[in-house]
């Protein structure tokens, strides 16, 4: 970082010692595992800047919008509608919940065998370390399992201003019509936080912003699907974890400016790993910075990860918002029709994610999908049986990796999947 921000961080109430150890750990783990790679596409300078000043230079952008009277908005779930957000002139912002820092402190007000992602929340609060959490007006959660519904009961105490969002788990008549609801009490929620009145004009421009940054990342997505593969599944994890934190138009123009790279790429049948490298889908549970533990550990046994079934990748971003309404009524039931696809582990059933990662395992010529969970996550947990069982009748292998924030078991972790990487004989996609 070019510029001393420690007294913007202190005027946000943030612990400076600790938040330059989190800093520390950061910059020194991002060197590692990103600028370390070769081949990176000259647009990803675009991402290390972004990185570089995430707590900074962005953190300034939120400040200075707060000083001219408008809203910041932090969430933790791609249920969340970020359309609504801006169409009242805030900003949405995701927040701190990838890595292992402040568990200690987690730990005295929730249950040990906790999920990583919730304990992760209440670190970095607690610690006073993320700048997003101490800059947001107000902090919307989601009740997409038990552990976050009771923990954001406690998450109220120590964050003023927690909004919850009743999320259904079945997808019946009845329970879109409490999904639609729903959503119409948050904008009303967002338009008493902001003092704007959302509108159909408003709307529409916020819904055609969103959409314009889905399809940059819809089109970095089919690129993958190219071998050689053009960029490194870390590289585009990054860039579906940037999505939350950045400027949207600004996002939008720098990720086409890198698929305009990529296209380069293909034409010329040039790569970041030989052709036919081994390659990998993940699915499951979402990774947020700096959650970068299985990617690398996948990327540097010899294969190549072409594709995110998860909230951050494909699941979060995968559909569009219907731009041809144009009352508020209409903008708004587009809306509420385009998440209530989300395929969530939280419904029940859950056919269209275990059809989702078959067609992306397809689509992008997956040899097998490693399915990710974080410990203690029910759901993504339990799911993966059902997902495995329909895998296995497309001729797909897929290898469950339960795991949890920590570096101690990447030894072990490397030793499964280089041996589940051994076992691609012929690639899934061609049976």
């Amino acid at each position: 970082m070019a510029a001393d921000y420690r007294p913007m961080w202190t005027e946000l109430g943030m612990d400076l010692k600790a938040h330059d150890a989190l800093l520390d750990a950061l910059g020194k783990a991002y060197q590692d595992v990103f600028l370390s790679q070769k081949v990176r596409p000259e647009g990803m300078s675009y991402l290390d800047f972004v990185m570089s000043e995430v707590h900074g230079l962005r953190i300034k952008e939120l400040n200075d919008a707060r000083a001219t009277g408008r809203k910041v908005v932090g969430t933790f779930c791609v249920f969340v509608p970020e359309e609504i957000v801006l169409a009242a002139d805030a900003i949405c912002v995701g927040l701190c919940a990838g890595a292992e820092f402040g568990f200690e402190e987690a730990e005295k007000l929730l249950p040990r065998n906790t999920c990583g992602l919730i304990k992760s929340a209440f670190g970095f609060k607690l610690t006073k370390v993320c700048p997003y959490t101490q800059s947001s007006d107000m902090v919307v959660g989601e009740t997409t399992c038990d552990g976050k519904k009771k923990a954001y009961e406690i998450f109220k105490d120590i964050q003023p201003n927690v909004y919850i969002m009743e999320i259904p788990q079945m997808k019946n008549t009845a329970d879109r019509q409490l999904f639609a609801s729903e959503y119409w009490r948050f904008k009303e929620a967002v338009e008493k936080l902001t003092g704007v009145t959302i509108t159909a004009e408003r709307l529409k421009k916020a819904i055609i912003t969103v959409n314009n940054k889905r399809k940059a990342l819809h089109r970095l997505a089919l690129l993958r699907a190219a071998d050689p593969a053009p960029i490194s599944g870390l590289d585009s994890l990054l860039i579906n974890q940037v999505a939350f934190y950045d400027d949207p138009v600004r996002f939008t123009g720098a990720i086409n400016k890198i698929c305009d790279e990529l296209e380069g790429r293909i034409k010329q049948n040039s790569g970041v790993a030989p052709k036919h490298t081994p390659r990998v889908l993940i699915s499951g549970c979402p990774m947020s910075v700096p959650n970068w533990k299985l990617p690398l550990v996948i990327e540097t046994s010899g294969a190549v990860i072409v594709g995110e079934e998860s909230c951050v990748g494909e699941r979060g971003q995968r559909n569009l918002v219907d731009e041809k309404p144009h009352t508020i009524e209409g903008e708004m039931e587009a809306l509420i029709d385009r998440y209530f696809k989300i395929d969530c582990a939280v419904f029940t059933p859950n056919q269209d994610r275990t059809d989702h990662i078959i067609s992306m395992a397809k689509e992008y010529k997956a040899d097998g999908v490693i399915h990710y969970a974080l410990q203690f996550c029910s759901p993504y947990t339990v799911e993966s049986y059902l997902v495995e069982k329909e895998l296995a009748k497309h001729g797909i292998p897929m290898l469950k990796i339960e795991t949890d924030y920590s570096m101690e078991d990447v030894g072990q972790l490397k030793t499964r999947i280089e041996a589940f990487i051994e076992t691609f004989r012929q690639p899934a996609w061609s049976h």
